[in-house]
């Protein structure tokens, strides 16, 4: 039996495993949000980035990439290998997933979706809401062993323009990062 796994941040432009097939389309009643600190990728323990999680939000729909996964060792390669690499998320859901926004059941059942819960008791690294402006200085101003926080933002904006998704609170997050920037290098010279 085939495995997909759903992703919404960067497993959309950045899948890292063996797959037979990658469907655009959503899952409902969540949003994308920069809630999460990164302290293993995007940032460090000292200045975590912030990276997406999965908010539940009652009659909205997230858009991203699911990767059917078919071949056994396929599916424990990408199960070990994103252990490591989701190891801050601290939930699996499995959720029906949406390929057309007029259809009423789904087009794949039991998709996996890594979420880091806003639970700090098992998720330490949760840093929950702020402003548009408190996240983008936070992004900013973060990097990590994998790079520096902003170009994971700028890379899922780009993402999400490819497959037709308009996520506003991505754009307004690399808006204020863009400007930040643009003010600051305007500062420097």
């Amino acid at each position: 039996m085939a495995m997909w796994v759903f992703g919404y941040g960067s497993l959309i432009w950045k899948a890292g495993f063996n797959y037979d097939d990658r469907l655009v389309g959503f899952i409902k009643d969540y949003r994308r949000v920069f809630y999460q600190g990164s302290t293993d990728h995007r940032g460090t323990p000292e200045y975590p980035g912030r990276t997406v999680t999965l908010e539940p939000a009652p009659g909205e729909v997230c858009w991203g990439a699911a990767y059917k996964i078919s071949n056994e060792e396929d599916k424990e390669t990408a199960i070990t290998y994103l252990e490591v690499r989701e190891k801050q998320y601290d939930k699996k859901a499995y959720l029906d997933f949406f390929t057309d926004p007029a259809a009423t059941t789904p087009a794949i059942s039991g998709v996996m979706v890594y979420i880091a819960s806003p639970d700090k008791k098992l998720n330490k690294n949760y840093l929950g809401p702020a402003s548009v402006e408190e996240i983008a200085k936070q992004i900013v101003h973060a990097e990590g062993p994998s790079g520096p926080n902003r170009d994971y933002l700028f890379q899922l904006e780009k993402a999400l323009i490819q497959i037709g998704c308009k996520d506003e609170h991505v754009m307004d997050l690399a808006d204020e990062v863009r400007r930040i920037l643009s003010k600051g290098e305007l500062i420097a010279s």
